[in-house]
């Protein structure tokens, strides 16, 4: 399954394909968890692969409904009449603060479908007939975007994925949709069965954590855990180092110098409390930040 995903994507760490593998593989048994981990994929700018992730995955995830737009009365219906997975695209576009919509309903089907007691109430019927009905809405989802528009409280129940751009000397297979449709079937076909098989193991699961990884993180990680103690070999290892990767080995030093940019200029102008501040007096600003590189960038100081 690892190799599948990594032939038609390049990741920014090789805890990325590991952690999606393992995934991928738990939506085919979230009734056996208490929790499912949203999966987020943001980069910095588009054209950094994250469709082209959720497009691969949308044939190894169980009952995958791939969408862009769709409005959170019908994933309300969708999921309780599931089991789906949601594989949400240009998310960025919906939760974006100039976006003058209403999106809590959204937020709240996400945040509240996390976990697997979870329902949210809605007055159903016309006028004379009016009910409450209350919706189960416990699914897997996936959500990708460009960074910086996605609610925290969303990403704080997530495995998040820093996509960049490829490189031209990063090759990946080319996508064929009926190709990589044959290819996943059987792939899908045997995860399913697999952990069919384990069902009862899986649910009474108690995985070691690694120093350090607690509270919702360890909520986060437990079912990924669990799949990777079942499957043996190097896969405990792998998902507990992918586990510190995502949860511990926090920071900038994975971005990109635009990104790390843009994080700097943030807190330039937040410490500044202004909104203008003249070119000579960010220079000056971002050379004084602590273990910046602008100071000696390629040899010379950052200029205008």
């Amino acid at each position: 399954l690892a190799t599948f995903v990594a032939r038609f994507s390049v990741f920014p760490s090789e805890h990325c394909v590991p952690a999606l593998a393992l995934w991928y593989a738990h939506t085919h048994a979230i009734e056996q968890f208490y929790v499912t981990p949203r999966l987020v994929l943001d980069s910095a700018e588009p054209g950094s692969g994250k469709t082209r992730v959720l497009e691969v995955a949308q044939y190894l995830v169980r009952s995958p409904e791939m969408t862009i737009s769709a409005t959170p009365a019908a994933l309300f219906r969708l999921v309780s009449v599931g089991p789906i997975t949601i594989l949400f695209d240009e998310v960025d576009a919906i939760f974006n603060p100039k976006n003058s919509g209403n999106n809590e309903d959204l937020r709240g089907l996400l945040n509240a479908g996390y976990k697997r007691s979870a329902t949210i109430a809605r007055c159903v019927g016309d006028a004379k007939n009016m009910k409450v009905e209350r919706f189960p809405v416990y699914a897997p989802v996936a959500l990708a975007g460009i960074a910086g528009a996605m609610p925290a409280t969303i990403t704080t129940r997530a495995v998040t994925i820093h996509m960049r751009r490829r490189r031209a000397d990063e090759p990946v297979d080319q996508f064929r949709e009926r190709q990589v449709a044959r290819e996943a079937q059987p792939l899908r076909e045997e995860l399913a069965a697999w952990i069919e098989s384990a069902a009862t193991q899986l649910g009474d699961a108690k995985p070691a954590m690694p120093d350090g990884v607690i509270d919702r993180s360890a909520e986060i990680w437990e079912p990924l855990l669990a799949i990777a103690d079942m499957a043996g070999g190097h896969w405990p290892d792998t998902a507990r180092g992918a586990c510190r990767h995502f949860v511990l080995d926090t920071g900038l030093s994975m971005t990109s110098l635009g990104v790390r940019l843009l994080a700097d200029l943030r807190e330039i102008f937040t410490c500044a409390g202004t909104g203008r501040m003249r070119t000579p007096d960010i220079l000056a600003a971002l050379c004084d930040l602590d273990e910046s590189p602008w100071g000696d960038l390629d040899g010379k100081p950052f200029d205008a």
